[in-house]
């Protein structure tokens, strides 16, 4: 092992291979729609940084609209920046004072990087740390060929699983937190959006003992993927009475879980009206606009408990979520 200097940084990292100065990244580099393939400096690392060789990294709605260059995007992005947040690797490089990971070591990392100083991260909630900082959001991400994180954050994967899983941790994390935030055991479970993290809620839910799965969503080909994971019943909200239904499937009680993971306004009205009265309604999805919400009929009177979910329980839900991928 020698020491050797990153790259445009004073500060030395133990590697056992030479590091190249330049890379290949995917940069959002003009305030516009698009993004371009160029040539930069490979990231520096700290004194507890880990610099992570990439193998694969998927892609997040969040990485949409950095491309795409949406309203949000407008708002929180400072081009130029490499983007992308959900990896796997391996570390090719630590800095002097890091103790946790390994050179050689196959790692996922969690996106999020707490201050570890704030109220929440004092009282052990980094997930809503005040101070996040996102991987590929407001620093240096992951669509590249390295990427350097805090190796606090880096997540030691089994090389069991190929780098196609290894990288989908991180989202599938979210689906995780939100399906374990409510009693689902012997419950009836609705699912509002069959997108990447809808779909991963079904499987998630059926092990966690979910007795009946219901998948709202519109399009026909995520509804078949919905079934193939365990969805029983699936419901169509352009052709389907979406509240009748719910009713119909649980003999006019309603849901005594409501997961709403499409951000859509109309889907969370009908999550809560669909709601049977005390039950449990976890908000994953995020809505483009401020929402207008019955909370008279479709909370108080009820007596129905609401939860926001934000990312994942750092890192509480990485460990669900590697023994749900064991178990397989």
């Amino acid at each position: 092992m020698y020491e050797t200097q990153m790259a445009d940084t004073s500060r030395q990292a133990r590697t056992l291979e030479r590091i190249p100065s330049r890379m290949r990244a995917l940069v959002k580099g003009v305030p516009s729609a698009g993004a371009s393939i160029e040539e930069v400096s490979v990231p520096a690392i700290g004194p507890r940084d880990v610099l992570v060789k990439v193998r694969a990294a998927s892609i997040c709605g969040t990485d949409g609209h950095i491309y795409g260059w949406d309203s949000w995007a407008q708002e929180r992005i400072r081009p130029p920046l490499v983007f992308g947040h959900e990896f796997c690797g391996d570390v090719v490089a630590v800095g002097l004072d890091a103790k946790r990971v390994a050179i050689g070591e196959y790692v996922a990392a969690e996106s999020h990087i707490a201050c570890g100083d704030c109220y929440e991260c004092r009282h052990s909630m980094l997930h809503v740390c005040r101070r996040t900082q996102i991987i590929g959001v407001d620093r240096p991400g992951a669509f590249a060929d390295y990427v350097a994180i805090p190796e606090t954050n880096a997540w030691p994967t089994d090389r069991r699983f190929p780098p196609e899983i290894a990288t989908i941790q991180e989202p599938m994390g979210n689906a995780v937190h939100t399906v374990l935030a409510a009693p689902v055991a012997g419950a009836t479970v609705v699912i509002f959006g069959a997108g990447p993290i809808g779909l991963f809620a079904v499987p998630i839910a059926r092990a966690s003992g979910a007795a009946k799965i219901i998948t709202v969503e519109p399009s026909p080909v995520r509804l078949e993927l919905a079934r193939e994971m365990g969805s029983h019943i699936n419901i169509d909200p352009g052709s389907d009475n979406v509240v009748h239904r719910i009713l119909e499937e649980t003999s006019g009680e309603g849901a005594d879980v409501v997961l709403e993971m499409s951000g859509n306004a109309q889907a969370i009205a009908q999550g809560l009206k669909g709601l049977r009265h005390g039950g449990h309604v976890s908000l994953l999805g995020l809505p483009s606009q401020p929402v207008e919400v019955d909370l008279a009929e479709g909370v108080i009177f009820k007596g129905a408990t609401l939860q926001g979910i934000s990312g994942r329980r750092i890192f509480e839900t990485w460990y669900q979520t590697r023994g749900f991928l064991e178990s397989g």
